[in-house]
């Protein structure tokens, strides 16, 4: 088995695999663009609908809620459809949750067509990293599965930079802006050109070849395994990856389960993952940037190009954790990152606990202050995007075994998002009443739970096959 992967590293058609994973990779674009737009459309949402704090927290979270569920039934589905045709849904979904979001008349219309969105998102979260993973080779299979993450930090770029234009071009995002719309409306609409493109490029890729040998259509999984990588012999890998799948049946989600009822512990250890990279606060800086920055005192000019600086971060340190990710190995980032994190919370934290009020009672940085948050905002996203953005995602859509990839990938989306929506609907409330300095003290204290975790359950990945993983790391029945 090892000798084949040598003779990949060697040889085979690497560009073709590196294009089918940047086609897969689009659903993070749409991950991150979905996610992102939300940002500079808080306000408007509030004024159009006229929702309070709890309520314009919801709109922003509701996504998380379609998050949560597609995350939870892709991996299934995938098992029993296939990835492609999975991703293919999940595209065209992608395309009917922008439209409707912009056409929405009402809170509870919008709410609708984010949690459509929320499932397209949670599905490509789970399914564009599991794709990239079983078509690619080990010795690159952790930067072609970190393109998931630097796809979804240009998507949220892309959103950040589009907002602030059309605002700009609008004067806000409240104000009318083409044909008689209102500038949000045309933030979630953009979202249509990347979504059909997504659409176009995933009807010219194959299926996994791991889910073919799972469904026992093991002619195909030979054929496509030569297309992708000449220098291998394919029928000897299918034979290989025939032991860690073959049960006389397709996979089911009671995989997760050995010995009756006990859950497998690498499952375990996933959730964890999933879990601690949400309570660390990431998405309260992306989905609640404007938000933020202008209860520290910035216009909402400024707080809007501010998320276009952290997004350019953001970029930037992504390619950091590719160029690193496959030499350095993932334990050590996350264990740099989780660190890295907590003490830039903990500065912000201590900036906006000692910041001055306004007489309404809104926080009032100086320009001394301003600065120091600033600064640590966008290194701890630096440090977010070298370890936990894609790290995360890479282990999991290449720790679990073969037979139960897509039960635990759906597990563990499931926490992964739910943590995200019980994060992002108590920010607004943890806001007002008791502020941006202990919120973020609360976020920095799970950046030291993190590193303990990593430290003690997280086993390296680096280098090793999936079907090495599989014999590894399940539990017989």
């Amino acid at each position: 088995m090892n000798q084949l992967y040598d003779d990949q590293a060697s040889g085979g058609n690497t560009g073709r695999v590196i294009l089918l994973s940047a086609i897969a990779a689009l659903g993070g674009f749409l991950f991150g663009f979905d996610s992102g737009v939300i940002n500079g459309a808080v306000h408007a949402l509030q004024q159009a609908f006229d929702s309070d704090a709890v309520g314009t927290g919801f709109n922003v979270a509701s996504m998380l809620l379609g998050c949560a569920v597609g995350a939870f039934f892709a991996g299934s589905l995938a098992d029993k459809f296939g990835r492609k045709k999975v991703l293919i849904v999940t595209a065209l979904t992608f395309i009917v949750s922008a439209w409707g979001s912009g056409v929405s008349g009402s809170s509870a219309e919008f709410v609708f067509y984010r949690i459509l969105g929320g499932l397209a998102v949670g599905s490509a979260s789970i399914l564009a990293p599991a794709y990239i993973s079983e078509i690619a080779p080990p010795h690159i299979r952790g930067r072609l599965a970190s393109l998931q993450q630097l796809m979804i930090v240009v998507g949220l770029f892309a959103a950040f930079f589009s907002n602030y234009t059309i605002a700009g071009i609008a004067g806000g995002a409240s104000e009318i802006l083409w044909t008689g719309f209102e500038a949000w409306r045309w933030m979630f609409w953009i979202e249509i050109i990347p979504a059909s493109i997504f659409f176009i490029g995933l009807l010219f890729i194959p299926e996994s070849p791991r889910y073919l040998v799972a469904a026992g259509r093991y002619g195909e999984a030979v054929s496509i395994l030569t297309r992708l990588t000449d220098s291998i012999k394919a029928n000897a890998l299918v034979e290989d990856i025939k032991v860690t799948v073959f049960q006389k049946r397709k996979p089911r989600f009671t995989d997760i389960f050995y010995t009756g009822r006990k859950i497998q512990p690498i499952v375990l250890v996933g959730i964890g993952l999933a879990m601690l990279q949400q309570f660390t606060g990431i998405n309260v800086v992306f989905y609640y940037g404007a938000v933020l920055w202008q209860a520290a005192g910035f216009t909402e000019a400024d707080a809007l190009l501010t998320n276009v600086i952290s997004g350019s971060v953001n970029v930037l340190f992504t390619f950091v954790a590719i160029a690193l990710i496959d030499k350095v190995g993932r334990k050590p980032l996350l264990l740099v990152g989780a660190l890295g994190q907590a003490v830039m919370l903990a500065t912000m934290a201590f900036v906006f606990a000692t910041g001055d009020l306004t007489p309404d009672g809104d926080l009032a940085l100086s320009a001394v202050q301003g600065t120091w948050a600033l600064i640590a905002a966008n290194l701890y996203i630096a440090f977010f995007a070298f370890s936990w953005g894609p790290v995360m995602w890479v282990m999991l859509g290449e720790m679990f075994p073969n037979r139960f990839r897509g039960a635990a990938l759906a597990v563990c989306g499931l926490a992964q998002w739910g943590s995200n929506f019980l994060i992002t609907i108590t920010f607004p409330i943890l806001l007002t009443s008791i502020g941006l300095g202990f919120s973020y003290g609360i976020y920095a204290a799970f950046g030291v739970i993190a590193f303990v975790f990593v430290k003690k359950f997280i086993i390296e990945t680096k280098g090793k096959t999936l079907e090495q993983m599989s014999k590894e790391h399940e539990r017989p029945e």
